[in-house]
């Protein structure tokens, strides 16, 4: 009796696919996304698969392009901060920020220095609401459902303050060329650092929690690991190239702003696993809740504006420039080159995660499938930066 089944090509042949001794076997493609939890956003990975084990892996961006850059091109320098805002939407404070000193930088405007605190301040704590949401959805990709409360009663606290300051609780706009939208509400500092100790005081439920759960670290150790000269070479940066030992931080060693008057502690760790990556994020929050602690201090003692007087239609004079600031994911660059429009002539971003996920190509490969969500996670990206 033949076993092809009528309105079937009698040319087709069947494969049995497997892992197991005396089995044809034959790769798999599979395709993870375009959208899945681990990858904050939409992205799709192209894997090949020998049973359970990834054989190769094609990073495919591009699922959620909206041409920030071509955007730019066509609105003016105080219109560009509202797109810049969005496109590491846990970072925005960060993203207008570095719009804002490359602008400043090309027509040679000295920013207040209440302003200069103040931006510290606010960026610290930006950093710190962008670590915790990885601190609490990194977990609950693999299982731990926990932490992401911890997590968010964490955040809900400093956005109370980030929000009285600027009217925003993601996409903040309070940066503008010159410094700030506004001074700030009266006592705002004073609740700034009651936010900041409350936080302080509550995080180790968060650390104690998970960062020595056995489950967590069986999940983590020794998996994903991603070497230094590996990391150097993709062009990582922040949290992802620390935790392989690339002891790097534009705050310390090309400081912006005045963040040269502070000593940034910078935290590193060498093996490159998925579980240093959670630890630098980790270990990094109580270092940005003492630096703007540190920056609200000095806010207190100084007095002045908080931003320059400018004409009507600002016009950045014809040249380049190159601005790059370390955000929460890592280095963000902005390249600006004026024909003395009020509009850029170009503004390119050079966004971390777009730097990030190209170490996938080489982290996947080899792993199981269970242990590819757990890399994929602790890579620390978001795709709206990728698809600038």
């Amino acid at each position: 009796m033949s076993s092809i089944r009528p309105g079937i090509s009698a040319d087709l042949r069947e494969v049995t696919v497997g892992t197991g001794a005396g089995l044809d076997t034959a790769d798999m493609v599979l395709n993870i996304g375009p959208q899945h939890p681990s990858t904050h956003g939409v992205l799709r990975l192209r894997l090949v698969l020998d049973g359970e084990r990834v054989v190769s892996c094609e990073p495919i961006v591009g699922y959620m392009h909206r041409g920030a850059e071509k955007l730019f091109e066509v609105r003016d320098y105080r219109q560009i901060i509202v797109l810049a805002n969005r496109h590491d939407w846990l970072s925005a404070f960060a993203n207008e920020l570095g719009v804002a000193l490359a602008v400043e930088r090309l027509m040679g405007i000295e920013v207040p220095e209440r302003a200069v605190w103040l931006r510290m301040a606010l960026a610290e704590l930006n950093r710190v609401l962008n670590h915790l949401m990885f601190l609490g959805s990194y977990p609950l990709e693999i299982g731990a459902i926990t932490p992401v409360f911890y997590a968010f009663r964490e955040r809900e606290t400093l956005q109370t303050v980030m929000e009285e300051v600027s009217g925003g609780r993601m996409h903040y706009m309070f940066n503008r060329v010159g410094g700030l939208k506004e001074e700030v509400p009266a006592g705002w500092t004073r609740r700034a650092r009651e936010a900041i100790g409350e936080v302080r005081r509550r995080l180790p439920d968060l650390d104690n929690l998970i960062r020595r759960n056995e489950i967590f670290l069986a999940r983590t150790v020794g998996v994903g690991v991603l070497t230094a000269e590996q990391a150097a070479a993709f062009g990582a940066s922040g949290p992802v190239a620390r935790a392989s030992g690339l002891d790097f931080d534009l705050r310390r060693d090309d400081p912006y702003l005045a963040y040269g008057e502070l000593s940034v502690p910078v935290v590193t760790k060498t093996a490159g696993d998925c579980h240093s990556r959670f630890e630098v994020l980790l270990d990094q929050v109580y270092a940005s809740l003492d630096l703007a602690q540190e920056c609200l201090d000095r806010v207190d003692r100084l007095t002045g504006p908080v931003n320059v007087r400018l004409p009507k239609v600002v016009k950045a004079p014809e040249g380049h420039t190159y601005a790059w600031t370390e955000n929460p994911l890592g280095i963000n660059g902005y390249y600006l080159v004026s024909r003395g429009e009020k509009t850029p002539w170009r503004m390119k971003l050079r966004t971390a995660s777009y730097a990030n996920v190209q170490a996938l190509t080489t982290l996947l490969p080899g792993c199981l499938v269970p242990d590819l969500i757990a890399i994929l996670g602790s890579m620390f990206f978001v795709v709206g930066d990728i698809d600038k």
